[in-house]
């Protein structure tokens, strides 16, 4: 992990709080502790941490809806942790913004080797993104046009950080809706088509376009 980088637990259990800042520490990670949603806000506000682990259910909230405010702003990898382990419970987990989805009890071995992996993940994800001038920040999920800031929405930040990545190749509308919506697109492909047709709009000037293929998918292109 980045030596200036932090961990931020959120947990309000003190046993499940000490356990696992014990095997982090033990291999080298640097910590914050919160135990509330107030105390994570104002600690995330302050540095933006290198990822967060996050219990559910807190004295004066739900992490879930943390999470989702988190993701209005910040790309930072999310393990949620929960006793809540149903299928519904995990979707709602992931579709909230969360990276990763971990529920108790369970063996600190796996949950050290899930957060090295967040962390492996978040690293291959560089800090700016460019194309010609475009700028998109993944930490920050913002991105710029000549400087300007486009003022995405978070899905359509997502649904632009997609096309940035794959230029000149045509991706399936599926693969895209299930990485804005996090689920299968399942027949609705309206939503994807407004957004691209919104985000098409923002990115004029930009020497950039999307373009439908029939049949295939979506291709960002210079116009």
């Amino acid at each position: 992990m980045d030596n200036h980088g932090y961990l931020l637990l959120v947990e309000d259990e003190p046993v499940v709080q000490s356990n696992n800042k014990m095997i982090l520490e033990r291999h080298g990670y640097k910590l914050r502790l919160a135990y509330t949603v107030a105390e994570a806000q104002e600690i995330s506000g302050k540095e933006r941490p290198s990822a967060i682990i996050l219990d559910v259910i807190l004295p004066d909230g739900n992490g879930l809806d943390f999470l989702n405010e988190l993701r209005k702003t910040s790309n930072v990898p999310v393990l949620v942790l929960t006793a809540m382990g149903t299928p519904k419970d995990i979707i709602k987990g992931l579709e909230a913004g969360g990276d990763d989805y971990l529920t108790k009890p369970y063996e600190l071995s796996v949950f050290l080797k899930r957060v090295e992996a967040l962390l492996r993940r978040a690293s291959l994800v560089p800090d700016i993104l460019e194309i010609g001038p475009l700028e998109l920040e993944p930490a920050s999920a913002r991105a710029f046009l000549n400087g300007e800031d486009m003022v995405l929405s978070q899905k359509e930040y997502t649904l632009l950080q997609q096309f940035v990545q794959r230029p000149e190749i045509t991706v399936s509308a599926g693969y895209l809706y299930e990485k804005v919506w996090g689920r299968e697109m399942a027949g609705d492909a309206g939503s994807l088509k407004t957004m691209i047709y919104r985000l098409r709009k923002k990115l004029e000037g930009s020497g950039y376009t999307i373009t439908a293929e029939r049949g295939e998918g979506y291709i960002f292109e210079r116009e």
